[in-house]
């Protein structure tokens, strides 16, 4: 089969590799649209140890399953892999298994291939009136409505919903669009660049900004990098609750003083429960995140293009979408 295969730093390439293999219990995808997230480019820039190369990069997909009982069903992939056994997975929470997997790490390659194998348990049908690239998006999706709904959680219930988002990415974009479909009321994305604030008027019913200078009860950071958090410090009201979601960088941001004087809640935020991302499929089947119309789509062989243009900037939609069979 053809795949893209991370190869070194700032290094992909579009070649043949061997053929994916289900072992048992599990279901070959024909993979039909495939997007490319942020731990993907870590990876292409060399800051991901955990995805060394070569290997095959893409974990957000959707497809058709390929023979066996279920041949032909359409489906989206859950990539994150859990034991099903253990205290986290019998509590619903199986992002923190101890010994989960996700396709895009070592030991399961990625789905930036024409097929790849998954369990049955990973995969939710999608109806035939929804879009592969827009199934392809439950995944990114997922996470951020995992932390939307942890934020919320959260909040005391005497605070109102408003909430700040920081960054116009696909993970800002669908946290905001999360947000409202929970219920909360005004939502601001700030995002610096001012080709993507352009591309985001009108998608949602949320609000885009440069800067802001409002304080709210509710913080995404949805970048993770030391600036933002040290915004997200400074713009979340007292007795508010930061939900950090992003992986830009270890190190340095928040005001602990303030957190600590003012009692602001910080939850770390990661993946989703397979419960999650149920209710996140749901919710695109039925509407309830708008048209998701903020992607690109390209062709998988193209690939490299894709990871250089959206490297230099030069990418105004918050997701491209890539397809094998193109």
């Amino acid at each position: 089969m053809k795949a893209l295969v991370y190869e070194g730093v700032e290094q992909v390439a579009f070649r043949d590799v061997p053929d994916a293999s289900p072992r048992e219990g599990e279901h070959l995808i024909r993979i039909e649209a495939v997007g490319i997230c942020g731990s993907d480019m870590h990876a292409y820039l060399g800051h991901d140890a955990r995805r060394p190369a070569p290997l095959i990069l893409g974990h957000e997909a959707a497809g058709v399953i390929t023979g066996g009982s279920r041949d032909g069903a359409r489906v989206t992939i859950n990539p994150l892999v859990s034991c099903g056994a253990c205290t986290a997975c019998s509590e619903g929470r199986e992002n923190l298994c101890p010994d989960r997997q996700i396709i895009s790490m070592p030991p399961r390659e990625g789905a930036f291939a024409q097929y790849v194998a998954m369990p049955e348990t990973n995969l939710v049908t999608v109806p035939d009136h929804v879009s592969f690239a827009r199934a392809a998006l439950a995944e990114p999706l997922a996470v951020s409505w995992h932390a939307a709904r942890l934020g919320l959680e959260a909040l005391h219930p005497g605070m109102d919903k408003t909430a700040l988002v920081i960054g116009g990415g696909a993970i800002g974009v669908a946290a905001a669009l999360a947000l409202m479909a929970m219920g909360s009321g005004d939502v601001v994305i700030v995002e610096p660049s001012e080709l993507r604030r352009n591309y985001l008027q009108g998608v949602g019913g949320f609000n885009v900004a440069a800067e802001t200078e409002d304080t709210f009860p509710l913080v995404v950071d949805a970048v993770g990098f030391a600036a933002t958090r040290a915004l997200a410090s400074a713009r979340v009201q007292p007795g508010g609750v930061i939900a950090h979601v992003g992986l830009g960088e270890d190190t340095r941001g928040l005001d602990i003083r303030r957190m600590t004087l003012q009692e602001i809640t910080f939850i770390g935020t990661y993946t989703y429960t397979a419960e999650d991302f149920r209710q996140t499929a749901r919710a695109i089947f039925d509407g309830r995140l708008g048209r998701l119309d903020w992607i690109e789509e390209r062709a998988l062989s193209d690939g490299a293009e894709a990871f250089r243009d959206l490297r230099k900037g030069a990418v105004a939609a918050p997701k491209i979408i890539l397809a094998p069979w193109v």
